[in-house]
């Protein structure tokens, strides 16, 4: 197997988080709805109907072209392709074709070292061949003999795109949809939600000698869920190919379904060209025109995007790589994180512990939007300064952030109102030391036998009875002067 290297290039179907559909008023997601109850006569192709374009789907698609870096047409045409399939009502599919609403484009993909194949870390520029808006067809179920057809997803709204064949293992390729997951969600066009259909990849698998530029002869994975099925559905491709050229067999150029409940890949049909759809205009539609006062209000608030935010949070807030990518993994964290930051003023490293350590094990365990929580980033901040300036200790500090979630009151507030403040006077700490080595002679004498170690344990015995409140350093301080 070291002899080859896959060539995999992706396609995948982005569905737009609109209210409704592409071409009528039917709402666009549909995913809990019984079968065939959200549709109309321009959902199901009836005699006489007429498309009109959502503009928010223009919009949305624009941004997507923007973030992939493409050129972004100002006019695109809607053309017919033509297949027949019991889940596309009309005989054919709005798509777009040659003129569509991006040109060309790409994904900087950074893929991690893995020290277990001595691989160095390195980025593949992913190239995007097509990206186009389309609607979705419906879907089709086998219960027993019979194949049930639901047409709620007909005329969803969708961005097709398809990579160019720049990706070289399933790791790429699984990597490239996580990243793409993740700039979906960050410019807020997609809920990116595979196991409900809201992005759905094929891949296109081909193999050749290392070393070699030649493209083989490809075959399509269709039907793949998941980002994990995707990685595995590529390598048992990758290896029967390898079996098939070393037995002397040609790669034929089929369309391959992946079975969750098997693991396994199965050949569907022969797979289609371009040619086979008999593309022409749709007559329906007038051209897409997206000129420049409305394109400049689409990408007015465009924002920074995760991996140029990834970069700057290291070289700005001098992060490690390893906080700088789970802090960019959401936008809204990401907000978050700079918010405290700004309202801190202080080590940007600081906050980063807090909140990958603290603050993030609170969002998972509660299932919170950090945009909407009571623990504000100006409330983390003011918790943060509270522990800087000895008022509280670490312990109470965290113990702040569930109480001030839970009640939405200030971090001051609620250290005033249940007595949470440090107790720093020297004479009350200097009473409860005495009173600790008092009640723990045999330990006294093991710390002055030479088992020094035992200091954390009365500093311990102090913060006990004085329920936390005590200033740790002044209480050892006290300890060490009593014990000598």
């Amino acid at each position: 197997m070291t002899e080859y290297e896959a060539v995999i290039g992706l396609e995948t179907h982005i569905q737009l988080n609109t209210t409704t559909k592409v071409f009528c008023s039917c709402k666009a997601d549909s995913w809990y709805d019984e079968p065939n109850t959200n549709i109309c006569p321009v959902c199901c192709g009836l005699p006489g109907v007429l498309p009109v374009l959502n503009k928010a789907v223009v919009e949305k698609a624009t941004l997507l072209a923007n973030a992939m870096h493409s050129e972004i047409r100002p006019i695109s045409y809607f053309d017919r392709k033509n297949y027949f399939y019991p889940d596309l009502p009309k005989g054919y599919q709005i798509s777009q074709f040659d003129q569509s609403i991006g040109k060309g484009g790409y994904l900087d993909l950074p893929v991690p070292a893995n020290a277990s194949l001595d691989k160095q870390a390195y980025i593949r520029r992913v190239g995007i061949w097509k990206m186009h808006i389309e609607e979705d067809a419906g879907k089709t179920k086998t219960a027993g003999n019979r194949r049930l057809i639901d047409f709620n997803r007909c005329g969803v709204p969708l961005v097709e795109m398809v990579t160019a064949p720049d990706l070289r293992t399933a790791d790429e390729a699984a990597q490239y949809l996580t990243r793409l997951r993740q700039l979906l969600r960050w410019i807020g066009i997609s809920e990116a939600d595979m196991e409900k259909g809201h992005l759905r990849c094929d891949a296109n698998v081909s193999i050749r000698k290392k070393g070699e530029t030649i493209l083989n002869s490809k075959t399509e994975i269709k039907n793949v869920n998941s980002i994990d099925a995707v990685r595995e559905s590529i390598l048992k491709e990758v290896e029967r190919q390898i079996r098939e050229t070393e037995a002397g067999n040609r790669i034929e150029a089929w369309t391959l379904e992946w079975d969750e409940d098997t693991n396994t890949l199965k050949k569907m049909r022969s797979k289609e060209t371009e040619a086979d759809y008999r593309y022409f205009r749709e007559p329906d539609l007038l051209p897409i025109r997206l000129e420049d006062e409305w394109k400049h209000a689409i990408l007015a608030n465009f924002p920074e995007l995760p991996l140029e935010r990834r970069a700057r949070f290291i070289e700005q807030y001098g992060l490690p790589e390893y906080d700088a990518e789970i802090l960019t993994s959401e936008r809204k964290l990401s907000d978050y994180y700079e918010a405290t930051v700004k309202a801190y003023a202080g080590d940007p490293k600081k906050v980063s512990n807090w909140l990958m350590n603290e603050v993030l094990r609170m969002i998972n365990d509660q299932e919170l939007n950090p945009a909407e929580m009571s623990l504000t980033p100006a409330a983390l901040a003011s918790i943060l300064k509270l522990v800087d300036a000895g008022t509280i200790n670490i312990n109470t500090g965290k113990s702040l952030l569930q109480k001030v979630q839970q009640s939405g009151k200030s971090p001051e507030m609620i250290v005033a109102d249940e007595g949470l403040g440090l107790v720093s006077d020297d004479s009350a700490i200097r009473a409860v030391c005495q009173e600790v080595l008092t009640e723990s002679p045999n330990e006294v004498a093991a710390y002055k036998g030479g088992k020094v170690t035992l200091i954390g344990w009365f500093v311990g015995g102090v913060m006990k009875k004085m329920r936390g409140k005590a200033d740790a350093a002044k209480a050892k301080q006290i300890l060490e002067e009593l014990l000598r």
